[in-house]
């Protein structure tokens, strides 16, 4: 008996940016997950709060709340990954049903830091028509977008050392 290997299902769509930070990962990270402070960097997610849990450990939740033009939302994520100085990632309930993931390499004079999303499953057709009707046309390039603006304003952040445990 054989068996064949069914390849890995493409998302519904992946978006990545990558910026160099000058700190260390462990400072950035920290930044990153504290969620309470997304509406610093977050052109889309204007503030979050923790729901359960310890504050970024795997398996805790947050409510984030997110606004596209005139539309505004609510959405429970749950962290699925907190490892300091490397990695930080979470999924957001659905509909929206996201993985979201920071990652934090060493480099020379700070961190290359990586803000990825996938979506494994197309967006419901209502949500993708208020999408459009807020001006978005194309959301992967909408989100690219957004990630660009919120590595940018990390990397401000923590060009002041005094932002980063405010």
């Amino acid at each position: 008996m054989t068996s064949t290997a069914e390849p890995d299902p493409q998302p519904a769509f992946a978006v990545a940016a990558t910026r160099h930070v000058a700190a260390p990962p462990e400072a950035v990270w920290s930044l990153v997950a504290d969620v309470t402070r997304v509406g610093e960097h977050s052109p889309e997610t204007v503030r979050a709060r923790w729901l359960t849990g310890s504050p970024a450990a795997v398996g805790a939740t947050f409510e984030g709340r997110n606004r596209l033009g005139f539309l505004t939302w609510s959405t429970v994520a749950t962290v699925t990954a907190a490892d300091p100085g490397r990695r930080f990632a979470f999924t957001t309930s659905a509909p929206s049903l996201t993985t979201w993931t920071y990652t934090f390499e060493p480099a020379a004079g700070g961190t290359l830091v990586t803000e990825s999303m996938r979506k494994e499953h197309p967006q419901p057709a209502p949500i993708r028509w208020l999408q459009r009707l807020a001006g978005v046309r194309d959301r992967a390039a909408h989100l690219e977008a957004g990630m660009t603006t919120t590595l940018e304003r990390l990397a401000a952040t923590v060009s002041t050392p005094s932002t980063l445990t405010a």
